[in-house]
């Protein structure tokens, strides 16, 4: 039986290893992507208490952010979020006005409401947490928010480009960023329900 020269076992070994191991070649590599989110399918709601009887439940119209990702690896580099504040909507025109006015979100001066990410902890196989900056009011504060990722895949029309649908919850007091009208009375509540729904699109 025909064996192979010492020599050549030496030389072979180290190769064999490198192959099974994937050093040899092209290596699956962590690659961070640029993910757009979709204005046309982006909703940012709102709930707070009115004088204890219900919650107001209302949206921010006009919304835009990206972030930077990395799916294998679970890692979030960057992100940003803006949302027109005089795009405030609760289904009463008077209302809506109040709300963009100085007593609350004072949309003239202060027309952008942004959300900076500054980190991302995994706390499940499709859950986690974001943390990040808001500033409104011309304040910023930190905040956390309760992150799902519902789906990653490739939309089945139109663009068909590999897409992110995530839900995010958190919640905030207002009068934190000097939002205080009608706190002490309790004619407003204090506490802000804050969701997001949105479908992200690989660039």
């Amino acid at each position: 039986m025909k064996t192979t020269h010492p020599l050549l076992q030496h030389l072979y070994r180290p190769l064999l290893v490198a192959l099974a191991c994937g050093t040899f070649g092209t290596t699956a590599q962590a690659e961070p992507r640029t993910y757009d989110i979709d204005p046309d399918h982006f909703s940012i709601g709102f709930g707070v208490a009115h004088i204890g009887y219900a919650d107001i439940l209302g949206m921010f119209l006009k919304g835009k952010g990206s972030f930077v990702y990395d799916e294998q690896t679970r890692k979030l580099s960057s992100g940003r979020v803006v949302v027109s504040a005089d795009s405030v909507f609760s289904n009463h025109k008077a209302r809506d006005n109040h709300i963009r006015e100085n007593d609350f979100l004072d949309a003239k001066q202060h027309p952008d409401i942004v959300f900076e990410a500054t980190g991302y902890e995994t706390t499940g196989p499709t859950a986690g947490k974001l943390a990040g900056k808001l500033t409104l009011l011309g304040q910023t504060r930190p905040v956390t928010l309760d992150v799902t990722l519902n789906k990653a895949a490739s939309y089945p029309f139109g663009h068909k480009k590999h897409t992110l649908g995530i839900s995010a919850r958190t919640a905030i007091r207002r009068s934190e960023w000097g939002m205080t009208y009608g706190v002490e009375k309790g004619l407003v509540g204090d506490e802000v329900a804050l969701t997001f729904e949105l479908e992200a699109i690989r660039q």
